[in-house]
């Protein structure tokens, strides 16, 4: 039988008792998905339910095949080698221990004399040049992922499981896992918003609070019909509130038809020639079919009010959020950063950026980027003040915001409404609703603390505090925005530093993002040691 996942009847809650996966039927394949949804829908709950690091409420999951997983964080131990991680320690060191006398007879007829070559294919597939016995405590943390994602291919699973295999990796490394998947030939499931890794699919499903729907093909595929989906429930809630509005002109004509002849039947009654008798079954008749008609009026109307209300939710639930930026007001030719001769790093004398000298004057849109440990994230802790230059000097001369990757601007104990209050201390009530509503905290989920907050919530949170006010400010630092956003907070925040009148300097690795956002130009640091 051939590998395979089916999920059926598959139910799962939150502590609180809210539903967050309800009655989930799907089967995949030896074919390549990729998992898409909101935050907070449930996407790394699921892939927890399949890996069996969660069980199921209701509802089963059947595996016929063999996992390799890749969580979202990658968490290590510094101490192992390359060879600990991928289980191939013991394997490797036989060879060696063949050599010098040492290895029993049955140890050598058990022998995998491939290892060491399907160790260093591994390796490579993920573009990665380091030895077996490196140490992950010497690499990066994008070549950790890279290391944990080449011990999954090392392994090969039927299936490959990852959650977010692209964060966190610089250019390079999103490009080895984008080729390492375009190639890959078993099954995978692939929780991203990657949206180059996304197009390298078979299939695409989509978790909502409407359950899940799976499209055939990869991103581009799965978006025209999203378009179509999108289209046909604007057309419905149309029709939906026409057909309300011709129930309630309907129900009216019906009430003035019967006012008009209940008018006509006092007037006999009053004039007195009609016996008594009659004018009363007359009144008793009246108020019967009067009755009937204002019930029949008043379920049809509900019907059709129900109608409009399942179509608009529908319709909320497919549309895209939007973000509206009050405007800057950042002249053109005003200077807004400059940097001279800037040295400096987190370790007094070894510093990672070393005399460099820049500059941003008006709404430039700049971006900073270079591999993974060149210094990107150390030099935007220098411009902030987070960190103390040892050299040199950094002048920010216009309102500014930091938006780091922890969010840290955000009091994790407050609620995200709090935080709003806190951050814009002269919006009123109305004002604080009405802008985190379009960054998508309406009503209650505006009443959440930041610190029970997935990472895609927690950025919209504060881009909505940051952004959302009066005043917003005039140059706006971002360190890799995207990193735990959905692909629609992606793209909602693309549109609205679109249209941000302020100067933006942004590290990301996400080209399309950068591309999306109108970057004028850039600043790139090169690999360290260079």
């Amino acid at each position: 039988m051939s590998a395979s996942i089916t999920l059926s009847n598959l139910s799962w809650s939150l502590p609180d008792g809210q539903p967050l996966l309800s009655d989930i039927d799907l089967t995949f394949s030896s074919e390549r998905t990729g998992l898409v949804g909101r935050n907070g829908a449930g996407k790394t709950t699921l892939v927890r339910l399949i890996a069996g690091e969660l069980h199921p409420q209701a509802g089963s999951v059947s595996i016929n095949g063999t996992l390799g997983r890749l969580r979202q964080v990658v968490q290590t131990d510094p101490g192992l080698t390359i060879a600990n991680l991928c289980g191939a320690a013991g394997a490797l060191d036989l060879p060696r221990r063949a050599e010098a006398g040492e290895a029993s007879v049955d140890e050598l007829a058990e022998a995998d004399w491939t290892v060491e070559a399907r160790l260093a294919s591994a390796l490579a597939r993920l573009g990665l040049e380091i030895e077996p016995d490196a140490r992950l405590g010497s690499l990066s943390g994008g070549q950790q992922t890279r290391a944990a994602l080449a011990a999954l291919v090392f392994a090969e699973p039927d299936f490959l499981v990852l959650d977010e295999p692209t964060n966190n990796l610089d250019r390079d490394g999103r490009q080895a896992v984008v080729d390492l998947l375009a190639g890959w030939r078993g099954g995978a499931i692939v929780v991203s918003h990657d949206r180059d890794l996304l197009e390298t699919m078979d299939a695409i499903v989509e978790l909502n609070s409407l359950g899940a729907a799976r499209y055939g093909g990869n991103w581009s595929r799965y978006r025209a019909r999203k378009s179509l989906e999108l289209s046909a429930a604007q057309d419905a809630l149309a029709d939906a509130e026409r057909h309300a509005a011709a129930v309630a002109r309907s129900a009216q004509a019906v009430a003035e038809r019967k006012a008009r002849k209940d008018s006509v039947g006092r007037k006999k009654a009053a004039r007195g020639d009609m016996p008594k008798i009659m004018v009363g079954a007359r009144k008793n008749r009246s108020e019967g079919t009067s009755g009937a008609y204002q019930r029949l009026a008043d379920n049809r109307r509900a019907e059709a009010e129900d109608q409009v209300a399942a179509a608009r939710a529908r319709l909320e639930i497919l549309q895209q959020a939007t973000m509206t930026l009050a405007a800057t007001g950042l002249p053109a030719g005003k200077s807004v950063l400059q940097v001279e001769g800037l040295t400096g790093g987190h370790v007094p004398g070894q510093p990672v950026i070393r005399d460099l000298s820049f500059s941003i004057t008006g709404p430039e849109r700049v971006a900073v980027t270079g591999p993974n440990g060149s210094g990107k994230t150390t030099f935007l802790a220098l411009l902030t003040g987070k960190l103390t230059p040892s050299a040199g000097t950094v002048r920010v001369m216009a309102r500014h915001a930091l938006l780091d990757q922890r969010v840290s601007l955000l009091d994790a104990s407050q609620t995200v409404l709090e935080n709003f209050r806190r951050i814009n201390p002269q919006a009123d009530d109305n004002a604080c609703r009405r802008a985190l509503a379009r960054y998508m905290f309406r009503a209650e989920a505006a009443l959440q603390t930041v610190s029970l907050l997935s990472g895609g919530q927690m950025l919209r949170a504060g881009l909505a505090c940051v952004l959302g006010g009066t005043e917003p400010p005039q140059l706006l630092i971002l360190d890799e925005p995207t990193n735990h956003l959905d692909i629609e907070s992606i793209e909602a925040v693309e549109a609205g530093l679109r249209s941000y009148d302020g100067a933006l300097l942004v590290v990301s690795h996400d080209e399309a993002f950068l591309e999306a956002v109108g970057v004028t130009r850039r600043l790139v640091f090169p690999a360290a040691g260079r």
